[in-house]
């Protein structure tokens, strides 16, 4: 008797999700679109969205508050639409710029992405409350979960009292438009957070990852990943272009050619730390100099990158705790 009650309830879940998430589907958006930036189809959401976001952590590191609110509106201005963010970037205060750089019309001309640490009802419900305010906005435009890189995070999130309970329940009131889930950590996880949502009956609209020249060669998301989400129509977000700075401190690659072989992946978005007007400027060249990398530039790409890349030194986001925020403050997991 028990088990048959557990398994009413389980279904009751399930079905309650499916109902919601047809309750809740979005209509797309047009935003502005400026010549010599790539615009790109947002999976199945019928959005379409720069190529190139901007990463929102490298936002709050610098220590002048109006230079990074000029470079957002610059990167804006120059046709990135898509805006990456995070609930934990810098104590909130990456937040709070962007929501300071979209006032004056800006938040009008672009898709607004941030991230919940909270795996239970009750904690993304206040993060995402909170960001709101930082944000200075009704209403944003996709919410991920954020480092999914347990393999027990797929069943906290969408167990009874779990995190996706208060995104379905945000989506329905209008705070939010889409859900997704990012993470860095192992292939793995990102599949057992695929099995989960079908097992909900849950169509997940984004999934963010790290997808670079090294990726390839170990723990590869693009080999493991990649083509479960595009069976199922679900957006990718690149992301670790860089590793940070290691990628590039290998000397094996550039950083044009690092982001022409991220925009040539079939992803949506490459997201990619911008903390300067050089830095913008170099990410605004590999959009207006793409082209598709061929099967051939991409083999001796790959095959220049093999060896430093074999054990993932180079990829610490995999094999070490340096960027796993929520390890180190396991208090935001609610």
């Amino acid at each position: 008797m028990k088990s048959a009650t557990a398994a009413g309830l389980a279904a009751a879940a399930t079905s309650s999700y499916a109902i919601a998430q047809n309750a809740g589907a979005a209509a797309p958006q047009k935003r502005p679109e400026v010549p010599g930036m790539i615009y790109r189809e947002l999976g199945k959401t019928g959005e379409r969205v720069s190529a190139i976001g901007l990463g929102g952590y490298h936002i709050g590191k610098s220590p002048d508050s109006d230079a990074s609110i000029k470079l957002i509106r610059q990167a804006i201005d120059a046709g990135i639409t898509f805006m990456d963010n995070c609930w934990d970037y810098n104590d909130g205060l990456s937040e709070v710029r962007m929501g300071r750089a979209l006032r004056d019309g800006y938040r009008e001309k672009v898709f607004l992405m941030t991230k919940m640490d909270g795996r239970t009802k009750e904690s993304y419900a206040k993060q995402l409350e909170e960001s709101l305010g930082r944000l200075q906005t009704d209403v944003i435009d996709l919410v991920q979960f954020h480092e999914v890189i347990r393999m027990e995070d797929p069943d906290r999130i969408f167990g009874p009292g779990g995190a996706m309970e208060a995104a379905v329940a945000a989506r329905q009131a209008g705070k939010i438009r889409y859900i997704g889930f990012t993470g860095h950590k192992d292939p793995a996880v990102h599949l057992r957070m695929f099995e989960v949502a079908k097992k909900h009956n849950f169509h997940l609209d984004t999934v963010q990852m790290p997808i670079n020249v090294m990726d390839a060669h170990f723990r590869s998301f693009a080999k493991e990943v990649m083509p479960v989400a595009l069976q199922q129509g679900t957006a990718i977000l690149a992301m670790k272009t860089f590793g940070d700075h290691f990628i590039l401190d290998s000397k094996t690659v550039e950083p044009i050619e690092a982001l022409h072989y991220g925009l040539t992946q079939p992803v949506s978005v490459v997201i990619t730390g911008i903390d300067s007007p050089t830095i913008l400027q170099q990410a605004l060249t590999a959009a207006r100099t793409f082209k598709p990398l061929s099967d051939t530039q991409v083999t001796a790409l790959l095959a220049r990158t093999r060896d430093a890349a074999s054990e993932g030194r180079f990829e610490l986001f995999k094999t070490s705790n340096r960027y796993d925020g929520t390890a180190a403050n396991p208090k935001w997991l609610g």
